[in-house]
């Protein structure tokens, strides 16, 4: 019984975020609140649980990144980086959207894609604007891109540590692993987004010449705040690449980052504060206790366990199963806790496989899904909830449906790429 209400309670919410028909933050507010009053999941498990209700280490990890976001856009260095795509592209609509996604994609693994979409989607919404061309079509080839590219690395994509975190995996292992099939995929979605966004790809000779006489090094406003915010950018960099070495969270980083950076800012901290995306963090605290009620109620971990029992003895069916069953159930559960849930029963169905060999294998094709999975929909990865708030803030608004479109087909063309992947790498 509770296991309906449960999925009764997360249909309708999704319903109302996807249709729009309500405010999201709100909506995601209301069920979590359903679901804690109602006993689904208890009031002590929605905040204090590792493993279920709100991840501390999300929330907090995007609150740091953007206060150092807030104060970096103060020395006008997105100005700078906005003018100076602009003119390396000479203002050609493809030529301007795979740089952009270029970026994005080599930056990803090495920081984590949420954080260098905190940083990209300024600056594409800056040459944008200065183009005078829309930026919607660039922010979601550029969360398509994140999500892409963080799946090479282990810190790349959260889901990916949570994977390396139960299986036992190194930073060496999925760069071995995953980066070879990512580059691949990355590469025919440079290609696909020719046709995808042929429509939205609009030139207009007189903003691009009125942007090719600009000088972006007039664009910084504050050299001296630029170099200290550089210093402290980079240290919490350098942090991100290490936290698995010093056994310190990413949140912790990135919050301790944000501390030096008003520091060292000066800056008003309420004027830094106001530039905090606000009700994206509330969203995920709600969207977090929804997945939670879920998992609470069994709901979640027996459909993997049915896809176990399904599949049987048969390893390359559930190593399909684990590629396409997470790229639809992290579409719409969000990949980091659908990955925290599922992770345990992937574990046990290694522990039944015949040889490591087939084990790692699964394991790899699990991680794929899910981080695949997260450009299933607007909802279905933290990158593409805070790209869709930043952008909304600064009057881009992206619908659910406009970016669901285009995330699902890439969705099926890559999970259709890293299945053919792990059939030829490990079962053949």
């Amino acid at each position: 019984m509770s296991a309906a209400l449960a999925i009764v309670i997360f249909a309708v919410a999704f319903f109302f975020i996807a249709t729009e028909k309500a405010n999201k933050t709100a909506v995601a507010l209301i069920a979590a609140g359903v679901m804690a009053v109602t006993g689904l999941i208890p009031g002590s498990e929605v905040f204090f649980s590792e493993h279920e209700g709100i991840d501390w280490n999300v929330i907090f990890l995007l609150l740091g990144m953007m206060i150092i976001v807030g104060v970096v856009k103060q020395t006008g260095l997105f100005d700078y980086l906005g003018i100076w795509a602009a003119k390396k592209s000479r203002g050609k609509p493809y030529r301007l959207m795979v740089l952009l996604m270029a970026i994005t994609a080599i930056a990803s693994p090495i920081l984590d894609n949420v954080t260098i979409i905190m940083l990209v989607v300024p600056v594409t919404i800056v040459v944008c604007n200065r183009l005078g061309i829309p930026a919607q079509p660039y922010l979601i080839a550029e969360i398509l891109a994140s999500n892409i590219g963080g799946a090479a690395t282990l810190i790349g994509d959260p889901p990916n540590i949570i994977i390396a975190s139960r299986a036992g995996l190194s930073f060496n292992d999925f760069l071995i692993h995953m980066t070879p099939i990512v580059i691949v995929i990355f590469g025919a979605f440079v290609l696909l987004t020719r046709v995808l966004f042929r429509k939205s790809f609009v030139y207009n000779p007189d903003r691009v010449a009125a942007v090719m006489v600009l000088q972006e090094r007039r664009a910084i406003t504050d050299p001296r705040l630029l170099v200290r915010c550089m210093v402290v950018l980079g240290l919490v960099i350098i942090g991100f690449c290490l936290h698995a070495v010093v056994d310190v969270e990413p949140s912790i980083v990135a919050l301790v980052g944000a501390g030096v950076m008003l520091l060292v800012s000066g800056l008003d901290i309420s004027d830094v504060l106001n530039e905090v995306e606000w009700p994206t963090l509330v969203f995920f605290m709600g969207l977090f206790v929804m997945v939670a009620g879920l998992s609470h109620t069994g709901v979640i971990s027996d459909v993997g366990s049915w896809v176990v029992d399904t599949v049987g003895q048969n390893y390359f069916a559930a190593a399909s199963a684990l590629v396409f069953g997470s790229a639809i159930l992290g579409a719409f559960f969000d990949n980091i806790p659908y990955t925290a849930t599922m992770a345990p029963i992937v574990e046990g169905l290694v522990a039944q496989s015949p040889d490591p060999a087939t084990g790692e294998a699964l394991w790899w094709a699990f991680a794929l899904g899910a981080d695949f999975g997260g450009n299933g929909t607007a909802i279905a990865a933290s990158a593409n909830v805070v790209a869709i708030g930043l952008a909304a803030r600064a009057g881009h608004n992206i619908s659910f449906w406009q970016f669901t479109k285009y995330g699902i087909f890439v969705t099926i063309l890559s999970s259709v790429m890293a299945l053919a992947y792990v059939g030829l790498r490990y079962f053949m």
